[in-house]
């Protein structure tokens, strides 16, 4: 990945009338950064969903704590907090370098896991830094980037992250045939991880955490201050809707392949073969959702990505065929993955620089993500009861109710700069 100039401004010439202004050699640069690094988000994510039936086979775990090992490396998410919110006092540039660093030796070390529980813990670890870093990415993106370009910018990256599944997907079938199994799959995974680490010493600090930091910033840095805040409100809210979203979106990948085996009688290979052909056929979808935003603006992109994931999520466990499934699947996949950079696009926006990263920590992570600790809980149960078709049909309502929050409390935010956004 090539170094960009020194002297590259961030925030670019003033355009003509009427166009955007060009990104400049470092925003290009950091635009493929940050995408390379957030396609782990996804990679990661969608291993631990292709690899349980086999890891579990491995260390000879019963299918019903299938949830619970799920439920305990998804601490990590929520414990991502404390990462994320240090971006708003030790800067965005230290934090993401943190980041990376410590996802790539937690993520070698989940290879070499003896037993159950140290894969759990090599994973819970992992997953405090791929979220915190994949939090930070967003926050750069944010700031970084001209309004005009901002939900496409987004975008993007968090469709690297859909890319990293379906990289992972493909690879997945073929990994757990060497003699290495599912070991392999976060080995291969590590290989780029380093790469990135090294690429980030070319990494500045965003042009507005800078500016923020020498005008003094907050001198409040103690734990909640946002919550003692007129941004208390919107903190919450974002935190439901991210919540009620996750709690559809999480499982509904990754219990998939559970479902497609014990109840409609599929193999390791025609799941492969699914999850391949229905995320490639959504990926090139998923890049053109930021753009989409900066067009028709925010809240009419949220209308189509909900209903589509709400469509997908219940399709993909009420069908039967394998054919039936993997076209519900693209639908799935495709509204999954939109979501996201809605969320992500409104969180950034919604609050001024010094309090940008607490905010994402408290709405995404600390109180949003909770719901990737509970849900697996609650599904791994219910499922036991009445199976996973059912269990993880019903889940689509909650993508419906995430969406009515969107509509009654979020404001349009389409091309305004931060400073305005963050006041609306």
């Amino acid at each position: 990945m090539p170094s960009p100039p020194p002297t590259a401004s961030s925030r670019g010439d003033a355009p003509p009338p009427g166009r955007p202004a060009p990104l400049t050699s470092y925003q290009r640069w950091l635009f493929v950064f940050l995408g390379v690094a957030t396609f782990f988000e996804g990679y990661d994510l969608f291993a631990l969903a292709q690899i349980l039936p086999n890891l579990r086979a491995d260390m000879g775990l019963d299918p019903v704590y299938a949830g619970f090992l799920v439920s305990f490396a998804s601490v990590g998410n929520v414990l991502a907090y404390f990462v994320v919110d240090r971006a708003d006092r030790w800067g965005r540039k230290r934090v993401l370098t943190i980041t990376i660093i410590g996802y790539t030796l937690f993520s070698l070390l989940t290879a070499f896991a003896t037993d159950v529980w140290t894969f759990a813990l090599c994973q819970l670890v992992a997953r405090i830094f791929l979220l915190g870093e994949y939090a930070v990415a967003m926050v750069y993106a944010a700031e970084e980037y001209p309004a005009d370009r901002r939900g496409m910018v987004i975008g993007v990256i968090q469709a690297c992250a859909s890319l990293g599944a379906i990289v992972c997907a493909i690879v997945v079938p073929f990994l757990l045939q060497t003699p290495w199994g599912w070991r392999s799959v976060y080995l291969v995974g590590t290989v780029p991880l380093i790469i990135i680490a090294i690429a980030r010493r070319s990494l500045r600090e965003t042009e507005r955490f800078a500016r923020d930091a020498a005008d003094g910033g907050s001198r409040d840095r103690s734990f909640g201050r946002i919550l003692r805040t007129p941004y208390r409100t919107r903190v919450f809210q974002l935190a439901a809707i991210w919540a009620l979203t996750l709690f559809c979106t999480q499982n509904a990948v990754t219990f998939w392949k559970e479902f497609a085996i014990a109840e409609r009688g599929m193999s390791d290979a025609q799941v492969g073969t699914a999850l391949a052909i229905a995320s490639l056929a959504s990926l090139p979808f998923l890049f053109f959702v930021g753009l989409v935003l900066d067009v028709i603006g925010r809240r009419m992109g949220a209308v189509a990505a909900f209903l589509l994931t709400t469509l997908g999520v219940t399709s993909s466990y009420t069908l039967e065929s394998p054919g039936a499934l993997t076209l519900a699947l693209v639908v799935g996949i495709l509204g999954t993955g939109s979501v996201l950079p809605v969320l992500n696009t409104y969180t950034a926006e919604l609050f001024p620089t010094e309090y940008r990263s607490e905010a994402f920590a408290w709405a995404n992570n600390l109180i949003g993500r909770s719901a990737y600790l509970v849900s697996p809980l609650i599904l791994g149960w219910s499922a036991g009861l009445v199976g996973w078709g059912p269990t993880l049909a019903t889940t689509a309502v909650f993508p419906l109710a995430a969406l009515v929050l969107i509509l009654a409390f979020l404001p349009e935010t389409v091309g305004r700069e931060l400073e305005e956004t963050s006041r609306l």
